[in-house]
């Protein structure tokens, strides 16, 4: 994972400030639960296409490289139709790696086929939380 965390690293963050390093003392609990309503707000703006309040959830990186709600909202549409759209979102593991914070969530999206959405989380200056970058990978098969 560490590999795969890497270069989601070096292709989407790019310059982005690094959280927590791996190693260091797990998040609290409050942090946790931010961490995990901030992801759930920001696909529940995009259920309703709220843009401004969905782009308001990402880390000023992303927002600084995308400009406006609505140059984020397109690329969310086309990329990640699984968000914009998911038939169900079931969080999954949080842990802390080299990048900061990282949020395992599985989504089923509209075509019916589930995929693993990894978010990588960043603490900005006032203690809120924010989504510093999102990669998606096909869900392990979880069959017996």
């Amino acid at each position: 994972m560490r590999v795969l965390l890497t270069a989601l690293v070096l292709g989407w963050v790019l310059s982005a400030p690094l959280a927590a390093r791996a190693g260091d003392e797990s998040l609290a609990p409050a942090d946790a639960n931010a961490i995990h309503q901030v992801i759930e707000r920001q696909i529940d703006a995009f259920r309703h296409d709220d843009g401004a309040t969905a782009f308001g959830f990402a880390s000023p990186a992303i927002q600084q490289k995308f400009g406006d709600p609505g140059n984020f909202m397109a690329m969310v549409k086309t990329g990640y139709p699984q968000v914009y759209r998911p038939k169900s979102v079931e969080f999954e593991d949080l842990s802390v790696e080299d990048v900061g914070p990282v949020q395992n969530v599985r989504v089923v999206g509209p075509d019916g086929i589930p995929v693993l959405m990894i978010y990588l989380m960043q603490k900005q200056p006032d203690g809120s939380w924010r989504i510093n970058g999102v990669y998606m990978t096909q869900a392990p098969d979880q069959s017996v």
